[in-house]
């Protein structure tokens, strides 16, 4: 935790345009990526618990994850949350170890503003197909529909739920 809130200060005060914190665990193992995102959900969900702890969340999101305008938050910072784990059916998002990328919601606003989005949408989705074979289907345009369904990275069907529960 104090190592995402040391990010989070950082990234507040600097001018760059692209920051992400990377949180890499080398355990446990990870066989089966329904693992992973059990894990995954367990964790942000803790992390959410201890954050309402001490601060709001950001009033630029929405909490409830199944809106739109869901983003998970932080010492009252909005974070894309990016899943990798070795069990991925993703080529793009496994990694030896099981990890979670944060990356401030607002520099994808500020990407918009400056007509910046769509270009780098478009090369991801590229650089997805070039190393996966196809972009993938929980892909979704910013703020279209919520983005809780492409934390882990795994495909989920029309009627899957996101098991996290943010109290304010």
């Amino acid at each position: 935790m104090k190592f995402i809130y040391e990010f989070t200060d950082v990234y507040r005060k600097s001018d760059e345009d692209f920051f992400s914190a990377a949180v890499i665990f080398r355990s446990p193992d990870i066989s089966e990526e329904v693992v992973f995102e059990h894990l995954l959900w367990q964790r942000l969900q803790a992390l959410a618990v201890l954050d309402a702890e001490n601060f709001d969340y950001d009033s630029r999101v929405n909490a409830n994850p199944l809106s739109p305008e869901f983003s998970f938050s932080l010492k009252k910072e909005a974070f894309f949350i990016v899943g990798m784990n070795p069990a991925s059916s993703r080529t793009s998002r496994k990694f030896k170890y099981p990890v979670l990328i944060f990356n401030p919601h607002e520099q994808f606003t500020k990407l918009r503003e400056l007509n910046r989005y769509d270009k780098m949408k478009n090369i991801i989705r590229q650089r997805d197909i070039a190393y996966s074979g196809s972009v993938n289907p929980m892909l979704d345009d910013f703020a279209e529909v919520s983005e809780a369904a492409q934390y882990s990275g795994a495909e989920h069907n029309k009627i899957w739920k996101c098991p996290l529960n943010i109290r304010k």
